[in-house]
């Protein structure tokens, strides 16, 4: 179906409009197939919750992993339909450095407030009470999977999990509806003007990815060398950290590629440092950064943290340049 949309949008759109061909093939290629792989495990996540709400569950924790694997490889398309609404924020609110999230969900659960009724009101909720990390609280946490009346408990589940389909169907969607045609159609009265402001914010994207994970995702739980953060570290509770970078890696990997096709040399150089990365995590065989703590085995994420660091200084300074474009300014960047 994503081809006929493709070829559709090409078909109507004013020749002098189109875009490069690379940004249609990942369209095509890289962004599409994750939206609809998220709406599909996401679907498949919130049938689970109906039929066993159970916070131990095997199927139901299953499609858990299954949708959240989906939102983490497309969780650095941060603009466009993801960006409507805070849709990203709705499916996951992290870091939380104020612990909103247990606590919204510890009141949700003491008041057995009537908004997680219904996922139609949910969406009025908190956004730290919404999404997968809230999610991973009631199916992982050993004070909030048991918090609360059981009958409360199952629903609060089973609207989360409907609330995070809606929300991957409605990204979808938009991306099917209007999205697709506002990358491919660049022009003075739309909001990409050319080639180069889509290519921008293709390089913005991979430059951020990298930096959230940099930062974020092994940042974190490094804290200092005097102050380790292990209990920092993303997703922990249901041991996914290290596997967030991966799937994050790899991510970020098939874009950089795409984005590098008709540059073979730097095509080479970034799959290189990309192997790296992904080696010496595999390596490291530590599913939590539990060994923050410990000096040798903190070298070895450090060590990690600069692969990551060293991929985005050649985005950076590499792409960039070849793709006639700079990386701008993204949300991570501050003020």
């Amino acid at each position: 179906m994503k081809q006929h949309l493709i070829a559709a949008a090409i078909a109507f759109a004013p020749v002098a409009a189109l875009c490069d061909p690379s940004v249609a093939k990942i369209v095509d290629d890289h962004i599409l197939p994750r939206f609809d792989s998220l709406t599909v495990s996401a679907e498949a996540l919130s049938k689970a919750a109906k039929n066993d709400c159970a916070p131990t569950a095997a199927p139901l924790r299953d499609a858990y992993r299954t949708a959240f694997d989906a939102w983490v490889s497309a969780s650095h398309l941060r603009f466009g339909p993801t960006e409507v609404d805070d849709r990203a924020f709705a499916l996951a609110f992290w870091p939380d450095s104020r612990g909103a999230t247990p606590r919204a969900l510890a009141n949700l659960l003491a008041d057995e407030d009537p908004i997680a009724l219904a996922p139609e009101t949910y969406t009025d909720v908190s956004i730290a009470a919404r999404g997968f990390y809230a999610l991973e609280y009631l199916l992982f946490d050993d004070d909030l999977m048991q918090a609360g009346n059981d009958d409360y408990h199952c629903t609060l589940v089973q609207t989360i999990s409907a609330d995070i389909a809606n929300t991957a169907s409605a990204i979808y969607e938009d991306w099917q509806t209007r999205y697709v045609d506002v990358i491919l159609s660049p022009g003075p009265d739309a909001p990409y003007r050319s080639d180069e402001e889509v290519l921008q914010e293709m390089l913005r994207t991979l430059s951020a990815g990298l930096q959230f994970t940099h930062d974020s995702r092994l940042g974190r739980p490094l804290g200092t060398f005097d102050r380790p953060r292990p209990t920092q570290a993303e997703a922990r509770r249901s041991g996914r950290s290290a596997h967030h970078v991966m799937l994050s890696l790899m991510a970020l990997q098939d874009l950089a590629l795409h984005l590098t096709a008709d540059d073979a040399r730097l095509a080479h150089k970034l799959g290189e440092q990309f192997e790296d990365a992904k080696t010496r995590l595999q390596a490291l065989e530590d599913p939590v950064f539990d060994g923050v703590t410990d000096p040798q085995s903190r070298l070895k994420i450090e060590i990690i943290q600069q692969a990551v660091g060293t991929i985005r200084d050649t985005v950076q300074t590499e792409l960039g340049p070849t793709l006639g474009v700079a990386a701008g300014f993204n949300s991570l960047d501050g003020d």
